[in-house]
């Protein structure tokens, strides 16, 4: 397991490239038969990702000195490849491309396996501490009504899928979904804001080969930016904004974890202040 520090913003500002890549970014996190996971100081985050050829068991690893991995954790999943099957204690969840699973605290046994070897699915997952148990849920994304947001005109236009949430399914909390940009919209988040009560990590994928991302962060007025390719994650501190802007339409899974899970409790940036 990667582990990743919490990086002060007075610090941050002085980066390089590569410190700004080494710190944030997270890489390779889809790798044929591997279950890969970065853990991250800021709000305690797990990220991850798991391709099984063979079915994949997760385990705790020293790490996080536990039992078992969600001994005192809880954990969302969703499949952003072909269909794959998550087991959670000896019951199977089905899940297609871009469904959903909640796994409660206290769940032990967890495998991950794919209906078609040939064909891996491809599981991202986040994590974080979790003081409650809540019941572990599959989430259908053709039963997510969307949210609509932005234009055409601002080339922002998206919808907004939330699988993990007070008002659907329930987490201690760990808050998390999914933002598909429309054909010809490649900014998500602009005009951009702060939650210093949460972190978040975002998951880009369904870019071309030769596509990039330019995911903005740093506080308003020192921000920064870091070219993002297919399938990397970025992790956001409280303290930053997370924006971006890609070379074509994308999607983003994000999720959160901190003080509260109020989807709009947020710090908005005046774009006269951006800087």
């Amino acid at each position: 397991m990667d582990i990743r520090y919490g990086a002060n913003p007075q610090d941050a500002m002085h980066y390089t490239t590569e410190d700004l890549r080494d710190e944030f970014l997270i890489q390779e996190l889809f790798q044929t038969g591997k279950l890969n996971m970065v853990y991250s100081h800021v709000d305690r985050v797990i990220t991850g990702a798991v391709c099984p050829v063979e079915p994949v068991t997760m385990e705790a690893g020293k790490e996080i000195r536990a039992a078992y991995f969600l001994e005192r954790r809880e954990m969302g999943v969703i499949n952003i490849g072909p269909a794959g099957t998550v087991t959670v204690d000896g019951v199977d969840y089905h899940l297609e491309t871009t469904d959903g699973l909640y796994i409660g605290k206290g769940a032990k046994d967890i495998v991950f396996s794919s209906v078609d070897p040939a064909q891996p699915a491809k599981f991202y997952l986040n994590s974080c501490p979790a003081h409650m148990t809540y019941p572990t849920v599959k989430i259908e994304r053709a039963n997510i009504e969307p949210a609509r947001l932005g234009s055409q005109e601002q080339g922002n236009k998206r919808s907004i899928y939330k699988y993990i949430l007070p008002t659907g399914v329930k987490s201690c909390q760990l808050v998390m979904g999914m933002t598909v940009l429309e054909p010809g919209s490649l900014w998500n988040t602009m005009p951009t804001h702060t939650h210093e009560r949460r972190m978040e990590v975002y998951l880009y994928f369904n870019m071309p080969a030769d596509g990039a991302v330019f995911h903005l962060m740093g506080q308003p007025d020192e921000t920064r930016h870091i070219v993002v390719r297919n399938e990397e994650a970025v992790i956001s501190p409280s303290w930053s904004i997370h924006s971006g802007v890609g070379t074509a339409a994308y999607t983003f899974i994000w999720g959160m974890a901190g003080e509260n899970q109020a989807f709009d409790d947020m710090d908005h940036v005046p774009m006269t202040e951006l800087r």
